[in-house]
């Protein structure tokens, strides 16, 4: 009995709403019959990615737009390749940076799709080594001031909050930083 084809969507953030729309359009015309689709970013728990998981079955095919809409990177990808593997399911990734379709199904698109996560890995590498530089190029003109901190600028309401007797909770909660922040913020008056 052939499987089905099951479709994974995400997008990073809520305001992303067309690029998920586009998304599951792309994975319709392809013929999915079951989806999963999220907005979350890749570093946090993909909940219907996991799901989308446990709902395959053997003979089933996963698919999926593009690589970076499934995994984090290379580690992350080949990982759920072996995943899917173990359950006797395939991946197949619609487009892999212009290319046509990759299917886990046959080793030849295996190894092809392995080299291009590959070298996608090695491009962010070598585009954030050169990022670094240019950043330390910056500095040494005194060019670079970096990203404002948010937490400093919001030093004198934390403390002033902490001194009403707000928990650190509801200072986390009303000011909008994190309980470091806060707990760095009360610690620097001291």
């Amino acid at each position: 009995m052939a499987g089905i084809l099951i479709g994974y969507s995400r997008t990073s953030s809520s305001d992303q709403q067309a690029g998920l729309e586009a998304q599951e359009r792309d994975l319709k015309a392809a013929g999915v019959e079951k989806m999963f689709s999220e907005q979350v970013s890749s570093v946090a728990r993909r909940e219907q990615l996991e799901a989308a998981i446990d709902f395959s079955r053997s003979g089933d095919t996963l698919v999926v737009t593009r690589p970076d809409r499934l995994s984090r990177g290379v580690a992350d990808l080949l990982q759920i390749i072996e995943r899917l593997e173990r359950k006797g399911v395939a991946l197949r990734i619609l487009s892999f940076g212009g290319g046509g379709a990759f299917d886990t199904s046959n080793a030849t698109s295996k190894l092809i799709m392995t080299i291009l996560a590959g070298t996608a890995a090695w491009e962010r590498a070598v585009m954030l080594e050169r990022q670094l530089e240019g950043i330390a190029k910056a500095k040494a003109a005194g060019r670079y001031r970096g990203r404002a901190p948010t937490a400093r600028r919001q030093a004198e309401t934390v403390r002033a909050l902490h001194a009403e007797g707000a928990k650190v909770a509801d200072i986390v909660r009303q000011v909008g930083i994190s309980r470091a922040s806060v707990y760095r913020c009360l610690n620097s008056a001291a």
